[in-house]
Order: C-alpha cells, then sequence, then structure tokens
C-alpha cells in the first residue's frame, strides 16, 4: 500500500432508497467514468468497498495473463 498517502477526500455518496449510488463529479471526470460505464465492484465484507472501471480491470487481467504464460515458460 505505497500510495495510500497519497489518498485525498472526494466527498460523500449517498445511498438512494433503490441502493444507487452517485459518484462525486470531482471522481467521474479523474477517472472519465461516464453515464453507462461499468464499475467491478470488491469488498471487504464490514471493512472497504472499491469501484474499479471494467475496462482498466480488463486491462490488468490481460497483463497478468501475459506475465503468468511468462513465468510457466
Amino acid at each position: 500500500m505505497k500510495n495510500i498517502g497519497k489518498c485525498k477526500f472526494h466527498g460523500v455518496a449517498k445511498v438512494g432508497e433503490r441502493g444507487q449510488i452517485v459518484i462525486p463529479a470531482e471522481i467521474r471526470g479523474l477517472f472519465n467514468i461516464k453515464s453507462g460505464d461499468k464499475l467491478f465492484v470488491f469488498a471487504k465484507p464490514g471493512e472497504i468497498i472499491g469501484l474499479v472501471p471494467a475496462e482498466e480491470f480488463n486491462r490488468f487481467l490481460d497483463e497478468a495473463a501475459e506475465l503468468l504464460a511468462k513465468f510457466k515458460k
């Protein structure tokens, strides 16, 4: 967790009646998140929830698969 000191508070997300949340505009801008984009949701129950843009997570998985393939050789 090298970057923990670089974290910044960006606002509060309110959960609506249907369980929907609104991501603060500043975060949407930083990550170029637009209406209709898909986000992976990760959680450590009772402690933390994380959102990762699906496109970025897929790119990470592709790179990880390439590295694993190299290690297998």
